[in-house]
């Protein structure tokens, strides 16, 4: 029996929800056996030995003749399983990709918008959007745009939460400005997974993620995924044929790691952003003075590390203390993600910085196991040089923030050295 999405959570669907795949071709007898998922490498499957059974190109519908598996462009029995999953919790239908970008790319080139509203973000997805305004034509304008200044068609661009501050946006309100003019919503909730978010919720008509990161989970494979709303069943019919001709599918070893890291996903999500949630509270106590623990001399070392050193601090758990965003608590109930930034008080500071931490690994992307901090400007030359962001990973949280208060004693050492040195 295949599990019911309506009354399983989603931890059970991550484990069982590509259980109906668990059976032999019609060419064999009985069921597969295997508990875990075998890895099938190859990219080309073998016609039917029968000649009445052999079906014409011109005659095949590869769209829903999906039971035989032909070419590897088309489909495989690791993709194909993978997709299974991912329909199943993200509450559409899942089409994967070999990467966000090529995601990101396959979705504009469906939908063809004369005008995309989108603020800041990722820097790969403005690069995207240059390489359309090349082939289409496609403008961007600003996300707070007149709802007047969209026409059918275009579409609002919102990554939620924002990398790299991990803050919010009221996806609700977005979805309501596209829909008054015909546009459509386009969510990149890359950091934002299931368990933590369902853009579908609030009004979401595709959604993107880059599956390299929590879907995968442990830093190594590239994935991405679309997903298109169940009001928006005819796309994903478009894009899985427009995927065919464009060739951008995942690998077969990179679909089997993904499928493995499923089963997990909503353990490390939840503990990645509780974890966060804990860091990002202890800074801001420190940077404003507050209480910190029960220890008064303790509390007092760490406002007296953190308050000269961290100028502003950007989560969207920060911004869910405030009355006015009481929409963010119901579109992210479960957490508020793992991923937020901070400002050191110069551009050195934030350069030395992650280089004084042990357990942080200084490294770009983020979503996996370990916990990563990145001094953003070696990947994204448009960012404030103050700027640093964490991914937050599945280690004790105390052991994290002990490593942070850590490299905040090394910079203030530092700090007191240049200071020596001027005088």
């Amino acid at each position: 029996m295949s599990p019911n999405a309506d009354s399983h959570s989603q931890s059970t669907l991550c484990v069982h929800a590509d259980d109906p795949l668990n059976t032999l071709p019609a060419s064999a007898d009985g069921e597969i056996t295997d508990v875990a998922p075998a890895l099938h490498v190859s990219t080309t499957y073998r016609f039917n030995k029968d000649p009445e059974k052999l079906v014409e190109a011109k005659d095949c519908d590869l769209f829903t003749n999906r039971d035989t598996h032909i070419y590897s462009r088309e489909t495989t029995p690791n993709t194909t399983r993978l997709e299974a999953i991912l329909s199943s919790i993200c509450g559409g239908r899942a089409l994967c990709y070999s990467s966000g970008l090529s995601a990101t790319f396959a979705a504009y080139t469906y939908l063809k918008p004369k005008k995309v509203s989108i603020g800041g973000g990722y820097h790969g997805t403005h690069g995207v959007l240059s390489i359309q305004h090349r082939l289409t034509g496609v403008t961007k304008i600003p996300l707070d745009c007149p709802a007047e200044d969209l026409s059918p068609g275009d579409v609002i661009h919102i990554e939620t939460p924002f990398n790299p501050t991990g803050e919010a946006y009221d996806l609700q309100y977005y979805a309501d400005k596209a829909h008054s003019r015909g546009a459509f919503l386009v969510v990149d909730s890359t950091f934002g997974p299931p368990g933590l978010q369902d853009p579908f919720k609030h009004g979401a008509d595709l959604v993107m993620h880059s599956g390299t990161k929590y879907f995968g989970g442990h830093s190594d494979l590239l994935c991405g995924v679309l997903v298109a709303s169940p009001q928006r069943e005819d796309w994903f019919k478009g894009l899985w044929m427009d995927r065919m001709d464009l060739g951008s599918v995942m690998g077969n070893m990179e679909s089997w790691l993904t499928v493995r890291s499923l089963r997990t996903l909503e353990l490390r999500v939840t503990r990645q952003s509780r974890n966060a949630d804990k860091i990002v509270d202890w800074l801001d106590k420190g940077m404003n003075d507050s209480s910190i623990d029960d220890d008064e001399g303790k509390a007092a070392s760490d406002v007296s590390l953190i308050k000269p050193h961290v100028t502003k601090l950007y989560h969207a758990s920060l911004q869910a203390r405030d009355p006015s965003n009481a929409w963010l608590p119901i579109q992210m109930p479960n957490g508020y993600g793992p991923v937020f930034a901070l400002h050191l008080a110069t551009p050195e500071m934030a350069r030395r910085f992650p280089s004084y931490l042990e357990l942080f690994h200084h490294a770009t992307s983020l979503g996996g196991v370990e916990s990563l901090v990145e001094w953003r400007a070696m990947s994204d030359e448009t960012i404030d040089r103050r700027l640093v962001r964490f991914s937050i990973g599945v280690e004790d949280v105390e052991d994290l923030i002990e490593d942070i208060r850590g490299a905040l004693r090394k910079l203030e050492a530092w700090n007191k050295e240049q200071e020596r040195g001027q005088k």
